[in-house]
């Protein structure tokens, strides 16, 4: 979610925080949402964020930038990206089939179907409805890990399942495709931020209060997605085009109504400076919060209460010492 966004913290003074310098920059005025710098290309440990690393992106895009670029009939880019979705769909349509014969070699001699593919509609149901809530949220914990480090289009339902000591074919019992467990995965966290988020809106703190209440709660949905907040970084701007993903297009669109109309009543409130850029400062505000997704680790020395309020201190009170 910035030009030479620069994470903080060090990884020798707080043991598995690890610092990273996120280097990126603004193609577009306007972002909606979260943006974080390209680390991903450099292969930084548990980062994969921005999707354009490569090309200098910083991450939580500008939709309206991306539309315009995929959108260009005949494009380069565009026919770049068809082909790797058809390879994508062939490699996933090949390994289905060997996961459905993998399914239908477990069935023989335990239910007697044979192939899983006679099985009855109703017997399959009832196997995914029996899945354990804690089994499933455990597969996709592994799968949130596995996309943020090797990224959507390059992992493989085998590879999921290799990570969670099973069978591919045994992991479609409890999703019908990669794609629903990214969804899944994106949705769950969305959801839970936004629940944090509304409660702070609901409150009517003070312009000061909500942006402190707002960065807190960033750092939190960090703490509890870490993996999903660098998946979105990555993978935002291309599924948003996909209906299925339509609502994180929304979700931007409403993330930068919050922050931006917080920081304009602010000033209007004589809280916040006349002179600064409201736009710019939100812009910097986002970008310097969300890039912890790419070195915060969990469980590490500070809290994300403690990061937050470490972070705060430095944006609304400088750090030099007043004389």
């Amino acid at each position: 979610m910035c030009p030479g966004v620069t994470s903080i913290g060090s990884a020798g003074a707080e043991g598995r925080w690890e610092g990273r310098q996120e280097a990126g920059t603004e193609e577009a005025e306007g972002r909606p949402g979260l943006e974080v710098g390209a680390g991903a290309a450099e292969g930084r440990p548990g980062s994969e964020v921005g999707a354009g690393a490569a090309e200098g992106e910083t991450g939580w895009r500008d939709l309206e930038t991306a539309a315009a670029e995929g959108g260009r009939p005949g494009s380069r880019r565009q026919r770049q990206a068809e082909a790797g979705r058809g390879r994508q769909r062939q490699a996933e349509t090949a390994e289905r089939q060997t996961a459905e014969r993998e399914r239908g070699r477990a069935g023989r001699g335990r239910e007697g179907w044979g192939d899983n593919s006679q099985v009855p509609a109703a017997k399959k149901k009832t196997t995914t409805a029996n899945a354990s809530p804690e089994r499933r949220r455990e597969l996709l914990n592994i799968a949130a890990e596995v996309f943020a480090a090797h990224g959507y289009n390059a992992t493989t339902v085998r590879r999921i399942a290799d990570e969670a000591g099973m069978l591919a074919g045994s992991l479609y019992y409890h999703f019908d495709s990669k794609e629903s467990m990214l969804d899944e995965i994106l949705s769950s966290f969305l959801t839970e931020l936004w629940d944090g988020y509304d409660a702070v809106l609901a409150a009517r703190l003070g312009p000061r209060e909500t942006i402190e209440a707002l960065v807190t709660e960033s750092f939190r949905e960090i703490d509890r997605h870490r993996a999903a907040v660098a998946i979105y970084q990555k993978e935002a701007k291309h599924l948003t085009a996909q209906p299925r993903f339509g609502y994180l297009t929304d979700s931007q669109r409403k993330f930068e109504k919050a922050w931006l109309g917080t920081l304009e009543r602010g000033v209007a409130d004589g809280v916040f400076r006349v002179d600064l850029d409201i736009r710019l400062t939100y812009r910097f505000v986002r970008d310097t919060v969300w890039v912890a997704a790419s070195w915060y680790r969990p469980g590490g020395q500070h809290s994300p209460e403690e990061i937050a309020r470490q972070y705060l201190s430095m944006v609304l009170d400088g750090i030099a010492v007043r004389a």
